[in-house]
């Protein structure tokens, strides 16, 4: 009689490689989230934190294979790790049932950063037709550009503006249907990485809505973390920025900020009292740069409306721009009543 084998049971082998990745994986995410908490974007490190959002989702990928791999210990701090960025990245994309006071008039704001006067003038004019836009802020703007935008009409839309258009990256510019006062530019102190005698200028000027408190805004462009060697300079601009006066003026910031929420110079300006329109109205996590020029970049979030309790956010929308590598921003605001 033939005796008959039995097979031997299966084993699940683990690789020797798994563990190690994992946990390489694991300290990474540590590492990330102890330099976004702790505001430790310095050098290198500046343009990587942009990417949070896309790590606070890769963490939780990094948990469950972690677990599948059976390194339990791994999985669970990847699963910590990302429970924590979850609650630094989760709230700019829930709207806030606190959208301000407002009580006043309503206006609509545009910004766009337009490459070194590259983008459209037509489609610029055509989005500010179809918005029905009250002030319109502008950086990277030129000469060029700005006399192409008068030419099409920007006068009959817009009438008052105070521009600085520069040739390069260092013009900036704001129009509006409403009175303007008090305006002028004042410049970053840091230079520009493309005009090395420049830095970035940005123009205010006080907007006179009727039946308003008036509207101090700033088209705004700190110099951008270009390399490692400029993120010092990139801070420096950032914390130069006209800080919030929640008991005194009303001010606006727009612009290109070249920074996203989860940099510490942007959250230090917001500290001083201002909101994140955005962020306000559940759609901060919209990507308003990159990638548009075949660039593995995913899209993050640079561009800013900035606003302090005072005014009221009913609604932000992001806008393709041809010819720019930017994407407009355009926030619905209601002011406070005069």
């Amino acid at each position: 009689m033939e005796s008959q084998i039995e097979p031997a049971p299966r084993v699940w082998i683990r690789p020797r490689w798994a563990g190690v990745v994992c946990w390489v994986a694991a300290s990474t995410l540590v590492a990330w989230t102890g330099t976004r908490v702790g505001g430790l974007d310095y050098g290198p490190v500046v343009q990587l934190i942009a990417f949070t959002p896309y790590v606070t989702a890769g963490a939780f990928a990094v948990a469950l294979a972690a677990l599948l791999l059976r390194r339990r210990a791994a999985g669970v701090v990847a699963l910590l790790t990302g429970a924590a960025l979850v609650s630094l990245v989760a709230p700019r994309a829930v709207p806030d049932s606190d959208r301000g006071d407002g009580g006043g008039p309503r206006i609509r704001v545009l910004t766009m950063n337009v490459l070194a006067g590259a983008a459209d003038p037509d489609a610029i004019l055509a989005l500010i037709d179809a918005q029905d836009v009250d002030v319109l802020a502008l950086q990277e703007h030129t000469p060029t550009l700005d006399a192409a935008l008068v030419a099409g009409g920007i006068g009959g839309q817009l009438p008052y503006a105070q521009t600085n258009p520069e040739e390069g990256t260092s013009g900036s510019g704001l129009y509006s249907r409403h009175p303007l006062s008090d305006g002028g530019t004042h410049r970053a102190p840091s230079p520009s990485p493309v005009a090395p005698y420049l830095g970035h200028s940005a123009s205010f000027a006080t907007v006179v809505v009727p039946g308003a408190q008036p509207l101090l805004a700033e088209s705004v462009h700190p110099m951008a973390p270009w390399s490692p060697w400029a993120s010092d300079e990139w801070r420096t601009d950032l914390t130069m920025l006209t800080p919030a006066t929640p008991d005194g003026p009303v001010r606006m910031l727009l612009g290109d900020f070249n920074a996203t929420l989860d940099h510490s110079p942007l959250l230090g300006l917001l500290e001083t009292g201002y909101r994140d329109a955005a962020a306000v109205d559940g759609s901060g996590l919209a990507g308003t740069w990159g990638p548009y020029a075949g660039a593995l970049i995913p899209p993050v979030t640079l561009d800013h409306v900035l606003v302090d309790h005072r005014v009221r956010v009913e609604s932000v929308d992001v806008f393709g721009l041809q010819g720019s590598d930017h994407r407009a921003v355009l926030a619905v605001l209601t002011l406070p009543p005069a």
